[in-house]
C-alpha cells in the first residue's frame, strides 16, 4: 500500500483548512487505496494552536488516514533527537536550521520532508494554509488526485494517467518525481497593492527579482507572468500532461514530490524571505525529469495580518529579502540548466554533490548589485509615499543586516545540505512517534 504525506505547515489558526485537507486525505483512501498521514507542523501558539488542535480533535476518524498535529514543543523535541542521531558536529546549529526563531519558509517545508520520511512515506503533498479548493457541482477538486496518479511512476507507466503526453520516449524509464497545477485569485506574492497604487513603480520593482544579465524586454516578460498564476478560464479537472515542464508552471502552493527528490536536496533554510522554498522545484525541472502538470488550480487568498501594521512591515521586508536572495540563487539555478541530465545518477535520481558545488560557488560574490538594488527600493518605496516611505525607513535602518543575512542563508543552505542524507536517515530510522 502507498504511504504518502499529505502536510500543511501554519504559523496561523486555520481549522477550516485543517478539516478541508482531511477531506482530501479521506478522498485518497477512497479513490487509490493509499494510506495517508496529514501532517500538521503548527507553530502558532495559545489561543491560535487551541483553534487548531479543536479541528484536529473533532476530525471524524477516517480508515486510512492518520493525523499528526505537532506544536513548537513536539517539533523541537524531534528535530533536536533527529540532529542529535545524525552524527552532526552541532546539532543546535541543525535545529536552528530546521526551526529558527523567526519565520522561514524554506525550513517550515524541510521539516515537512523529515516528517514524512519519519513516517515512511514515499511522497510530501504540499498544501497552504491559505487557499481554498475549486469547487465543481458541490464536489472540491482535490489536486491529489493527479498526483496519486502519476507520482513516482516510471514515466511510461504515468502515461496511463494523463490526458496528454509531450514525454520524449528516450525519458519514459524516467520516475515523475513532480506533480503540480498553479493557484488562482490573489498574486502570490502580495504587492498588487504597489500596482494599484503605481504600476510603473510596481514594474521597477518586480525588476529587481529578474536576472540583471537579462535584456529590458527579457526581464518585462518575466514581469508580466510573475506572481500571477492561471488564468480563471484555464481551470480543468481533468486535463494534465506528462513531460518536462516549464519551472513557471511548477508552484510550491500546489504541488507533490517524490521522496527521491526532496530526500536528497533540502530547500534553502532563509529566515524572513519570501521565494526560497523553491529551489527544489529548479532541480528537479532543470535536470530534465519527466513532471505532470494538470489543472486543478486551487484559490489563492490573504489573510489579512500582512497588510497593516507590524505584519505589513514584516511580510514586505520578506519581500525585499527575497530580491536580495536571488544573487545568490540565479547563479545556481543558471549552472543547473546548464548541466541538465548531469544532475542525475545512472538510476535517473538527483546528486547532490554537483548542486553543493554550485551553492559554495556563490557564497563569496560581490555583493554590489545588492548595494544598488536595496537603492532602487528605498527610491521606489519613497516615490509611493505613505506607509511605503515608512517601510523604506526601516529598510534603510536594517540595511547592512539585510544584506549579511542574504549570504548566510547561503552558508546556512550549504551546512544543511551537507548534513542533510544523515538528518534524513536519522528521521526514518526514529519515527515520528515518542
Amino acid at each position: 500500500m502507498q504511504r504518502v504525506c499529505l502536510a500543511l505547515p501554519t504559523m496561523r489558526a486555520c481549522p477550516g483548512t485543517i478539516v478541508d485537507l482531511a477531506e482530501e486525505a479521506a478522498y485518497a483512501v477512497e479513490t487509490f487505496g493509499a494510506e495517508v498521514h496529514l501532517l500538521v507542523l503548527d507553530t502558532t501558539e495559545g489561543a491560535e494552536f487551541a483553534k487548531n488542535a479543536d479541528a484536529v480533535a473533532a476530525l471524524v476518524p477516517a480508515p486510512g488516514v492518520f493525523v499528526h498535529h505537532l506544536g513548537n514543543a513536539a517539533q523541537r523535541a524531534f528535530f533536536l533527537d533527529v540532529a542529535r542521531r545524525s552524527g552532526g558536529a552541532d546539532p543546535e546549529l541543525l535545529l536552528d536550521l530546521m526551526l529558527p526563531q523567526d519565520v522561514a519558509y524554506g525550513s517550515c517545508v524541510n521539516r515537512i520532508f523529515l516528517g514524512a520520511a519519519a513516517l515512511g512515506c514515499t511522497s510530501a503533498h504540499l498544501r497552504n494554509d491559505d487557499f481554498d479548493y475549486q469547487v465543481v457541482d458541490g464536489a472540491k477538486m482535490f489536486p491529489i488526485h493527479h498526483e496519486l496518479l502519476s507520482l513516482g511512476k516510471p514515466a511510461g507507466e504515468a502515461l496511463a494517467g494523463v490526458a496528454r503526453s509531450e514525454l520524449d520516449p528516450a525519458d519514459a524509464e524516467k520516475p515523475v518525481m513532480l506533480v503540480s497545477a498553479a493557484f488562482m485569485g490573489e498574486l502570490n506574492v502580495d504587492i498588487g497593492e504597489i500596482n494599484e497604487l503605481d504600476p510603473e513603480v510596481y514594474r521597477d520593482l518586480v525588476r529587481l527579482w529578474t536576472p540583471r544579465v537579462w535584456t529590458l524586454e527579457q526581464q518585462d516578460e518575466m514581469v508580466d507572468v510573475s506572481f500571477k498564476g492561471a488564468e480563471p478560464d484555464s481551470f480543468d479537472p481533468a486535463d494534465s500532461v506528462l513531460g518536462v515542464p516549464d519551472i513557471w508552471d511548477v508552484y510550491m502552493c500546489n504541488v507533490a514530490i517524490d521522496h527521491r527528490g526532496y530526500e536528497v536536496l533540502p530547500l534553502v533554510p532563509s529566515l524572513r524571505t519570501i521565494g526560497a522554498d523553491y529551489a527544489l522545484l529548479h532541480a528537479l525541472v532543470h535536470a530534465k525529469l519527466p513532471a505532470v502538470i494538470h489543472k486543478r488550480h486551487i484559490v489563492n487568498y490573504y489573510t489579512p495580518e500582512r497588510r497593516i501594521g507590524a505584519g505589513f512591515v514584516s511580510y514586505q521586508l520578506r519581500f525585499v529579502k527575497m530580491l536580495l536572495s536571488m544573487l545568490y540563487l540565479y547563479p545556481v539555478y543558471g549552472q543547473m540548466i546548464d548541466l541538465g541530465t548531469g544532475l542525475l545518477d545512472e538510476r535517473h535520481e538527483l546528486r547532490v554533490e554537483p548542486i553543493l558545488g554550485l551553492v559554495r560557488s556563490t557564497v563569496d560574490l560581490d555583493r554590489d548589485v545588492n548595494e544598488t538594488c536595496l537603492d532602487e527600493v528605498d527610491r521606489l518605496y519613497r516615490k509611493l509615499g505613505g506607509k511605503y516611505a515608512e517601510l523604506a525607513d526601516v529598510v534603510a535602518g536594517q540595511r547592512q543586516q539585510l544584506l549579511d543575512e542574504a549570504r548566510e542563508d547561503t552558508l546556512r543552505w550549504v551546512a544543511l545540505i551537507e548534513n542533510w542524507a544523515p538528518m534524513v536517515a536519522a528521521a526514518r530510522e526514529r519515527g515520528l512517534a515518542g
